[in-house]
């Protein structure tokens, strides 16, 4: 009776643990991620300990290059740190646990290289509309075209220093003042 108990647990446990790890690697694009390297990072997330690239490979059934180039890309988007730990002679990897961290830094970098590249862009490119517009002798339509853009250009500066203002309040936390961390359980039904 006892292994009967110990037998449904343990496949409750596991169809509970692949629901979310099916779910996070299917959303796993939206990190630029395949959904093989989101599964890979899913099932590390229910690691408690870390994990050597051959625990992974047993664990997924991945090649050993596969699985090195998966951890890697990972690594790239912050989302798997490698550890160290005293006497082991192998590289250890933990997968980030703390989903607000992981947001904060993965998305506050390509907001910021988003509004960078673009003010960047836009502020040149008034400059060269402006010297349209102080040309003499131009003639009615290009002065009209110059004028659109320039004021589309504006509306897009102001965007991108919002998207500014928005990445310096992940990167303080003070996002979390207008729109809080709550502990849902507690507060709502579960979707």
């Amino acid at each position: 009776m006892e292994d009967e108990k110990h037998q449904k647990a343990e496949e409750l446990l596991e169809d509970a643990e692949r629901l979310v790890i099916d779910s996070i690697a299917e959303t796993m694009d939206l990190y630029g991620v395949t959904p093989s390297i989101g599964r890979l990072y899913a099932t590390m997330y229910f690691k408690h300990d870390p994990l050597t690239l051959d625990d992974m490979k047993n664990d997924l059934g991945m090649s050993k290059p596969s699985m090195s180039t998966a951890v890697r890309k990972l690594q790239d988007i912050n989302i798997v740190k490698k550890v160290w730990r005293r006497g082991s002679r192998k590289d250890l990897f933990m997968a980030e646990k703390n989903f607000f961290q992981y947001f904060s830094h993965f998305f506050g970098d390509k907001w910021e290289r988003e509004a960078k590249l673009n003010l960047s862009s836009i502020n040149d490119a008034i400059e060269k509309l402006q010297e349209v517009l102080n040309m003499e002798e131009i003639d009615v339509e290009m002065k009209r075209r110059a004028e659109q853009d320039m004021q589309q250009l504006k509306e897009y500066r102001n965007y991108c220093h919002w998207l500014e203002r928005l990445v310096e309040s992940v990167e303080s936390g003070e996002i979390f003042e207008f729109l809080p961390i709550e502990d849902t359980d507690s507060n709502r039904d579960e979707s």
